[in-house]
């Protein structure tokens, strides 16, 4: 028990300091830099709480690895309540931070390109995941966290603000929701999209992957 709780736990930091990224970088319009902002602290995470969690810090990626086998079913409820815990500390702290009222205007997008975005790049960081972090092949590599923070990087800035807000990520997307960045109704079609991108990657991973862990 000692043990998960100590997993649990890095998963609420390492998604705390993402989402609080995410939502300073917004605040302060650091516009092109913001994208590389978000992978460097999500990088530096995954390789911070790595050894311990796995680094998820998506509730998305903690699917696809449940279905892949690298997360113990018992585990996967605890797992997603830490992250979005994380995610929605992060929003509070975000606002007791710039220490006045912020009022976002809601992000619009289509929502049949938006479910595809955030399908295909969410697809694409939770199968990264697996084939870096959770295979014998590529067990202790040294780059697993560049190669998850780069996928987020490459997505955000390919369709993040144009076809969908780029959260890859059902804890991002649900404090967007809070913080009215994004509406709810947008917010729910992120993390159906998310959901669907990572039980795609883990089938994706099973039908590719020649080696079990």
């Amino acid at each position: 028990m000692k043990e998960n709780l100590k997993k649990y736990l890095t998963e609420v930091v390492g998604t705390f300091f993402l989402v609080l990224t995410v939502f300073c970088c917004s605040f302060n319009s650091l516009g092109i830099a913001a994208p590389f902002a978000i992978a460097t602290v999500l990088a530096a995470m995954v390789y911070a709480g790595g050894h311990i969690s796995g680094g998820h810090y998506n509730p998305a990626v903690s699917l696809a690895a449940c279905i892949r086998g690298a997360l113990p079913v018992k585990q996967f409820i605890p797992y997603i309540i830490a992250q979005f815990l994380g995610g929605v500390v992060a929003v509070f702290t975000f606002y007791f931070l710039v220490g006045e009222k912020i009022v976002f205007v809601p992000a619009d997008f289509n929502t049949c390109q938006l479910l595809v975005a955030e399908i295909l790049f969410t697809f694409a960081l939770c199968y990264v995941v697996l084939q870096t972090a959770t295979v014998k092949k590529t067990e202790g590599n040294s780059y697993f966290g560049f190669a998850i923070g780069i996928t987020v990087l490459a997505g955000a800035l390919s369709v993040g603000g144009t076809f969908c807000s780029g959260a890859f990520n059902p804890a991002v997307a649900l404090s967007a929701g809070i913080a009215n960045a994004l509406s709810w109704k947008l917010a729910g079609y992120t993390i159906l999209a998310n959901v669907i991108g990572g039980i795609l990657a883990a089938i994706i991973f099973k039908l590719t992957c020649t080696e079990e862990k």
